[in-house]
């Protein structure tokens, strides 16, 4: 049976199909949407699926039900991976008991992180196998072959989707969806969960002793193909692969090619391309992992083949590939004409620039507003990873990055003997995440800061996903609903106070007050994300623009908002606006009005 799937969805279909217990994982573009796939099945088959809350914890909860000798799977994106990898790294040595896969999301081109990561060095790290789907299809089939796999190896697999495979689309040929395993146990057995040194050391022998198994393995998989044809090659590796074959298929050339969806790669594949060519070009995005290893494999088997890739800057090591990217470096290697892309880049001339901003009516543009307005443009103002990053044309952004470093960058500019206040901004899904530790190392070692929770009460950047905050599970199902406020007094804050950012005047005072707090202060600052309000029915009573008061000054249109443009001389307010008020609040003549 066929079904149009994208790349997530199949990923999902392939955990469903290989019976997984257990599935955690953390929101993450571009791999939010596997685990909002699998929760409506949770109920019918068993499954336990959790919005954990963050990606350390996701995956020891999966290790915790692989021990117990279920299949889990643990979601992320590649810099969640970062997070986990304090357990990922000893996970190696214990291994596994029942099949768990690690799926980690690449993002070439930082289309929506703060960096390219090739999730590829963590499984060489590891040294454990790692499975490079090229679409949707293969992704589904991966996924199930990997908790075999993992069963088979008593090691985890990582499973490493693009962003060009997660959200592409393409029929997908699915099979029965399993019940979970029964009954299952967690037997005790020191020597092997418990890693003390002394059990640790023979752990890394026996890992060393697995990988040719591993490699003998992945010999016969279905996602390394060979065809031999003429005396130039190339190879190629995940989503890379398609694009080599596009291109070799139009340029009607004499290729051979070698596809690669497994690491380590196949030996003898590859050994038996190398012989037969005088040239290769190795094509894989982001990291020469490939390109290394068919470096070494050459010196034994063709010490005289000359290989093309990023070492030579035939294939860029930055970004990600694309088919006439691809096209015209094979074309380039074979001495045939290029393809003109000047009208691409004329495009892009031509075509007004669209930089992301932040919603209309969104509370975080008024915060940070209310914030320059009480701190001054010469404070200082760390950041975080989320949706009000996109603030940073406001001038309230001096810092991102990674998850929940606004707090203790802050201090170490702090601490470093910065003397100009300091208000740093965190998100509530942030917060959670990995701020609550910076919080208490604020509180324990008296850094003088201000910290701003910004909470819309929701993960909005990545979907809107629910967290520990909203008082719901990612199945929809209530539970407790942890308080910021809360949770701040408990770190050691003493000034900590809750504002709405719609109340402008309000806001100011309070961060006002906060800058001259001598500690540490926190702002809470509450108000529901302007989507979620609108899905939800909450539905304000939109403004408008009085032009008879309205001087033309542009202080309202210099906040930001996408439904506040500028009409000759006057301003305007457009059909985007959701009723929030705080143009009315900054307007000094009181031109803008409530449409009755």
């Amino acid at each position: 049976m066929k079904e149009y799937l994208l790349g997530n969805v199949a990923i999902a279909r392939g955990i469903l199909e290989a019976g997984t217990g257990v599935v955690t994982g953390y929101p993450g573009t571009p791999a939010s949407e596997i685990v909002e796939a699998l929760a409506p099945f949770a109920s019918k088959y068993g499954i336990h699926v959790e919005w954990s809350v963050n990606e350390k914890v996701a995956l020891e909860v999966a290790i915790g039900a692989s021990w117990t000798g279920a299949r889990a799977v643990s979601v992320m994106k590649h810099v969640g991976l970062n997070v986990a990898a304090d357990p990922f790294m000893t996970l190696a040595y214990t291994g596994v008991t029942g099949g768990l896969v690690v799926c980690v999301a690449d993002d070439p081109f930082c289309h929506s992180s703060q960096n390219e990561q090739d999730s590829r060095r963590y499984a060489q790290f590891a040294g454990i196998p790692c499975l490079d789907p090229a679409d949707p299809q293969e992704a589904r089939d991966m996924v199930i072959y990997a908790f075999e796999l993992s069963e088979e190896l008593e090691l985890p697999v990582l499973l490493r989707p693009t962003t060009r495979v997660s959200h592409a689309s393409s029929d997908v040929v699915v099979g029965q969806i399993k019940g979970r395993s029964t009954n299952p146990e967690f037997i005790k057995d020191p020597a092997r969960w418990v890693m003390l040194p002394a059990h640790a050391r023979p752990r890394h022998t026996v890992l060393l002793e697995k990988q040719d198994a591993i490699r003998a393995t992945l010999v016969d998989v279905p996602w390394n193909r060979l065809v031999l044809r003429g005396d130039i090659g190339v190879i190629a590796s995940g989503i890379s692969g398609l694009y080599a074959e596009e291109a070799i298929k139009q340029l009607e050339a004499d290729i051979s090619i070698l596809r690669i969806g497994t690491f380590p790669p196949p030996d003898g594949l590859c050994s038996e391309l190398l012989e037969h060519v005088t040239k290769v070009m190795v094509i894989e995005e982001l990291e020469p992992v490939l390109e290394e290893y068919v470096e070494r494999l050459a010196r034994k088997h063709n010490p005289d083949l000359e290989i093309l890739g990023k070492r030579t800057g035939h294939i860029p090591r930055v970004g990600e590939l694309d088919t006439l990217l691809v096209r015209n470096a094979i074309a380039g290697m074979t001495a045939m004409p290029l393809l003109d892309v000047r009208s691409v880049k004329e495009a892009d001339e031509i075509l007004p620039p669209r930089p992301p901003a932040l919603c209309p009516g969104c509370s975080h543009r008024a915060t940070y507003y209310a914030m320059k307005k009480a701190f001054g443009k010469d404070a200082v103002f760390p950041s975080d990873i989320g949706c009000y990053t996109l603030a940073v044309r406001m001038g309230t952004i001096d810092t991102c990055l990674c998850m929940g470093a606004s707090i203790t960058l802050a201090s170490g500019i702090r601490f470093a003997g910065e003397e100009r206040d300091i208000c740093c901004s965190i998100g509530d899904s942030t917060f959670l995440h990995t701020g609550l530790p910076g919080l208490l190392n604020a509180a324990y070692n008296n850094a003088r800061i201000t910290v701003t929770v910004l909470d819309n009460s929701t993960t909005a950047m990545t979907g809107h996903q629910p967290h520990p905050g909203t008082g719901f599970t990612v199945t929809g199902d209530r539970t407790k609903a942890v308080s910021a406020e809360t949770v701040a007094k408990a770190l050691g804050a003493d000034f900590v106070v809750t504002v709405d950012p719609y109340d402008l005047n309000a806001t100011i005072e309070t961060f006002k007050r906060a800058k001259v707090y001598q500690g540490l202060s926190v702002v809470v600052a509450k108000q529901t994300c302007s989507i979620i309000a609108r899905k939800s029915g909450i539905m304000r009573r939109p403004f408008t623009v009085n032009k008879e008061n309205c001087t033309g000054c542009r202080k309202c249109v210099e906040f930001g908002c996408p439904a506040i443009e500028f009409d000759e001389a006057h301003a305007r307010i457009n059909a985007l606006c959701t009723g929030c008020g705080v143009c009315a609040q900054i307007c000094t003549n009181n031109a803008i009005e409530v449409i009755e």
